[in-house]
């Protein structure tokens, strides 16, 4: 097979290999521009990001690890520049400007699974003309905020919140709902705000909407059908469950892809009727064959964790920029955001990526996984019917 066949059969087949090259910033280039296509990969690696961004990294790394073992992009290794950071937006700012400093011959950088923080560093790139295409970070309102270089290789919160709703409505027969949410951040504000706008365009209503402190109390839901959780993460989604939980609340809770980390859930195995959207299902029972061979190659190259889709993400975002890189012929950072937009139908372990109509969000489904006795179980794939505008 030619390079773009070998390319893209062993992501499909998602062979075993060892880690990805990486480079710190300040570090000289792990090659050079004639025989290594450079990548750079943004991630908190300590903070509160960890729990998202650390799998994520990790997905990325696999990603590169198994191009280079299929022949690498246009014959020529495909290696990742590491940027990380302890979740200080500031911090991780100026050392993606340093890092871009340091490697010129970047053709674009990628990573980070929250808004606020593809806010801060997404601009650094753009404006030095390197696109940034974010793995996790899931607000509709990016591109426009980071005009013109800033792509998402997940869905928006605007459809994971309508999916929530029209599931919530739908299928648990959800009429009365109170939401609770962190009022710190962009992603759950933003979250919250779109699950409120559909669940009462489906003619569900909402008893009250309340800002919290994820380490505060919580209130009581009072009588209604379910409660929608609005926070970060799972560090913080399980902690506030469960302070429902000993408040006497025993209805559904319902949230957003932040709880999804396995490892937090897998310590709280008597919380229970806990629903949250993600961007694919990682179970072993998942009968998709892609997803199976992907989790066996993670957990190989990463002493047995079981990945999130938040791993998935990264894996999915190095594929589908070496498919663009392919698609141009060349690693030039100036028309790589075109190569994106003409990429379609790209085979991700988290759904099929294109960006239609002039979009830089692609159209996905909606995984609704539960937690149960400390694991993460799949109930439904939802592609929501109608979704708030950004």
């Amino acid at each position: 097979m030619g390079s773009k066949d070998k390319l893209f059969g062993f992501l499909l087949t998602l062979g075993l290999a060892a880690c990805g090259t990486e480079s710190e910033p300040g570090a000289p280039d792990v090659g050079s521009s004639a025989d290594s296509i450079l990548i750079g990969a943004v991630y908190n690696t300590s903070g509160y990001q960890a729990v998202v961004d650390d799998p994520s990294l990790k997905g990325a790394k696999l990603a590169a690890a198994q191009i280079n073992d299929a022949g690498g992009v246009l014959d020529r290794r495909l290696d990742l520049i590491t940027i990380t950071g302890d979740s200080d937006a500031q911090t991780l700012a100026d050392k993606t400007g340093q890092a871009i400093v340091d490697h010129p011959a970047m053709a674009a950088l990628m990573g980070l699974s929250d808004t606020d923080m593809a806010l801060a560093v997404a601009p650094v790139a753009v404006e030095r003309d390197k696109v940034f295409v974010t793995s996790g970070a899931t607000s509709p309102q990016l591109p426009g905020q980071v005009s013109g270089g800033l792509f998402l290789a997940c869905f928006g919160d605007n459809v994971q919140a309508a999916a929530a709703a029209e599931w919530s409505y739908n299928s648990l027969g959800a009429r009365t709902a109170l939401v609770l949410f962190d009022p710190s951040e962009s992603y759950t504000r933003l979250l919250q705000g779109y699950f409120v706008e559909r669940f009462g365009e489906l003619g569900g209503t909402i008893s009250d909407t309340i800002s919290l402190d994820p380490g505060g109390e919580v209130p009581a839901p009072g009588e209604v059908d379910m409660v929608f959780l609005s926070v970060e993460t799972a560090e913080d989604a399980a902690p506030l469950a469960a302070k429902l939980r000993a408040g006497g609340y025993t209805g559904p809770i319902v949230g957003g892809d932040g709880y999804d980390a396995a490892s937090i859930w897998a310590g709280q195995p008597d919380i229970t009727n806990v629903y949250f959207t993600t961007h694919a299902y990682m179970g072993a029972d998942n009968p998709n064959p892609e997803v199976g061979a992907f989790v066996k190659a993670y957990q190989a190259a990463n002493d047995g964790e079981e990945p999130s889709s938040f791993a998935a993400l990264g894996y999915d975002t190095i594929g589908l920029l070496a498919a663009a890189i392919e698609k141009q012929g060349n690693a030039e950072s100036a028309t790589l955001g075109d190569a994106l937009m003409a990429v379609n139908d790209y085979p991700g372990i988290t759904g099929t990526i294109s960006f239609a109509g002039g979009s830089h969000i692609p159209t996905k489904g909606v995984s609704i996984l539960k937690v149960e006795g400390g694991k993460q179980l799949f109930v439904s794939e939802v592609v929501p019917a109608s979704v708030p505008a950004p």
